[in-house]
């Protein structure tokens, strides 16, 4: 009797989520976010070095982006059908890592978007990859744990990296390539972490049909996630915009080195957010429906909006703003990954995950653009009253979400 009862409680699900896979993937995130945020960071002021225009600037970021999303969706199809994934995802983060560094040899703008794409197509071939391992290592009472720590992890990176080029740049004399060259370094230990830390389970190998035909044998609940995260990816800009408001609210007061400086410090205290609830969304997740808690994840993208709309720019508001932002982002990409891996089985996995990241690379790449047009063009009332609008509608939608695993 006291067998069964140790075999029993053993099996628990809350016991050993924390395995060495899921800390491998989490300190490989942290390491290779590491790597390209201090990269990332200073690239702007590298590219002012060549006196090159500010579009280069957006061409470098959409041309990235664009790849990278694509570039999950055939790769979460592809993986889908090997019996192991582990090598293609230590492909893509040497080639994030090597990428990155690249920039360290430009000598024209060109050059930095060549090295910009190499390193974001591998980020987009590991991403579904990396998500198909984390989830195959625990059970599906702990994805969102999971998850939650691996987003976390990522998180802190984006911490570290930014501070840790602001001190290179010190060191070094602002010398731009010895800082990309220094950035070799974590991504190359996030690349030997997956190598030599992360475990992969056995698996049979998916039979060989049309990506269409893939799709079409996901579950309904998740094609309906696909259409709610859509929908409020449609209005989700990036978070960097939020500098710019800040930056500009400020001045009048401020004046323009002190508001840009106060505008940075806010974005910190967003990813200090963002890494905070990342865990606790995953770990709420674990114990509430997920697609409620996700739908409340959409809603404080809307109150975000709300306030920029209709409160005075104080620093104390603008602090509220970017609070409020760092953690609709955790809860969202926490809770979106984790539900997906709750509504579909495992073997297609890969393409479920390429292809939420594509969806929501796409939205990303068109909200941005269209908030910043509306925002020139009509103010931030409008800009952000669009942004507003489609996030309550995506909370409607995924709040509606019936999520029952398909098979």
């Amino acid at each position: 009797m006291d067998e069964p009862a140790r075999t029993e409680k053993s099996s628990r699900p809350s016991v050993g989520w924390l395995n060495r896979t899921v800390f491998g993937i989490g300190l490989a995130s942290l390491f290779s976010d590491w790597s390209h945020e201090m990269a990332t960071t200073v690239m702007p002021a590298f590219l002012a070095t060549m006196g090159v225009a500010a579009a280069w600037l957006g061409l470098i970021e959409g041309v990235s982006d664009g790849l990278s999303s694509f570039a999950k969706m055939a790769s979460g199809y592809y993986t889908d059908r090997l019996q192991r994934r582990k090598p293609i995802a230590i492909a893509g983060y040497l080639v994030t890592a090597l990428g990155t560094a690249s920039f360290g040899l430009a000598t024209a703008a060109w050059h930095v978007l060549a090295g910009r794409a190499f390193a974001w197509l591998g980020r987009g071939v590991r991403t579904p990859v990396r998500k198909a391992l984390l989830a195959g290592s625990v059970t599906k009472e702990t994805y969102g744990r999971a998850f939650g720590f691996e987003r976390m992890m990522d998180t802190m990176g984006a911490i570290v990296g930014p501070a840790s080029a602001f001190v290179l740049l010190q060191v070094f004399h602002h010398h731009y390539p010895t800082v990309f060259a220094v950035t070799l370094v974590p991504g190359l230990l996030a690349a030997g972490l997956i190598a030599f830390v992360v475990k992969e389970k056995s698996r049979a190998r998916v039979p060989h049909i049309s990506l269409g035909g893939q799709l079409r044998l996901l579950p309904a609940a998740y094609r309906k996630l696909l259409v709610a995260s859509g929908l409020f990816g449609l209005g989700a800009f990036a978070h960097t915009l939020l500098i710019l408001l800040a930056t500009q609210k400020l001045t009048p007061t401020l004046g323009a080195t002190r508001a840009a400086s106060v505008a940075v410090a806010l974005y910190v205290l967003h990813n200090v957010f963002y890494a905070s609830f990342a865990f606790i969304g995953g770990w709420l997740g674990d114990r509430l429906p997920k697609n409620r808690l996700l739908a409340g994840g959409y809603l404080m993208s809307a109150a975000m909006s709300f306030c920029i709309m209709f409160l005075p720019a104080t620093i104390g508001t603008l602090a509220l703003v970017f609070i409020l932002g760092g953690t609709n982002v955790a809860l969202e990409e926490t809770l979106e990954d984790s539900l997906c891996a709750e509504l579909v089985s495992e073997e297609h996995h890969g393409v479920a995950f390429g292809t939420l990241a594509t969806v929501n690379g796409v939205g990303d790449l068109l909200s941005s653009v269209m908030v910043g047009a509306l925002w020139t063009g009509f103010g931030t009332r409008v800009a952000f009253g669009y942004s507003a609008a489609l996030s309550i509608a995506g909370a409607v939608l995924v709040w509606k979400l019936r999520p029952t695993r398909g098979k």
